[in-house]
């Protein structure tokens, strides 16, 4: 049998930090990505009026996703533009159409994750962004429809960074789930998955073609072991 290979502290560490999915690349691309996204767009907005934001705080947690977890369904591009921009326009109409802040925000972020999930872009900073939005457009001097602009520039801007960089880094975005060297002969199949996930209700932040293809590569490696 194989024995296990010990890994020190330290150079677990250097893994942890520098490895192929490490904190360093995650940190440097986000670092980066947010970057973009600012310049860009005090450059296309910054003269359309001081009032508008060149940067919205939903989008650093977007890059965590983005950068950090670039596999998750929650970080996919869809997930991030649709999550993003959809909840944004939930949150002004919400405040607009209440015009209590209290109101319209805790309405706005439930109906943002409702449409989120039915147009299949489930993203946690599209809460933050029907938030921001519905508080803004409640407040004393009412945000207007002008406000997607920076939202919408910040949201393309860091996925398309975001794009460049995974995949040059050795990560497809969009993800794809990793091709099997050959078909499943285990004693399970894709419907098997999906009914243990029924039977947990409970949501995975993971693909069941991902599910998948670990099992099965984890059960190749039991079996090389033996």
């Amino acid at each position: 049998m194989t024995q296990p290979l010990e890994i020190s502290p330290r150079a677990s560490w250097r893994v942890q930090a520098a490895g192929h999915l490490g904190w360093m690349r995650g940190a440097a691309g986000a670092a980066m990505g947010i970057a973009v996204a600012g310049a860009v767009t005090i450059l296309l907005v910054g003269g359309k009026g001081a009032a508008l934001p060149f940067l919205v705080a939903p989008l650093g947690a977007s890059a965590v996703l983005v950068f950090c977890v670039p596999a998750s369904p929650l970080a996919q591009p869809w997930a991030v533009i649709g999550g993003n921009l959809l909840s944004s326009v939930i949150g002004l109409t919400a405040g607009h159409l209440l015009g209590d802040p209290w109101l319209a925000a805790s309405l706005g972020v439930g109906l943002a994750i409702a449409v989120m999930s039915l147009a299949r872009c489930l993203h946690p900073p599209g809460g933050a962004c029907a938030l921001l939005c519905a508080l803004g457009a409640s407040g004393r001097i009412p945000w207007d429809a002008v406000y997607m602009l920076p939202i919408t520039v910040n949201v393309l801007l860091l996925c398309s960074f975001g794009w460049l960089y995974n995949n040059l880094t050795g990560h497809p975005w969009p993800h794809r789930p990793p091709r099997l060297p050959e078909p499943s002969r285990h004693a399970y199949s894709r419907s098997d998955i999906e009914a243990v996930l029924a039977d947990w209700n409970e949501v995975l932040d993971v693909e069941i073609d991902d599910l998948d293809a670990f099992v099965q590569a984890l059960l190749r490696r039991g079996a090389r072991n033996v």
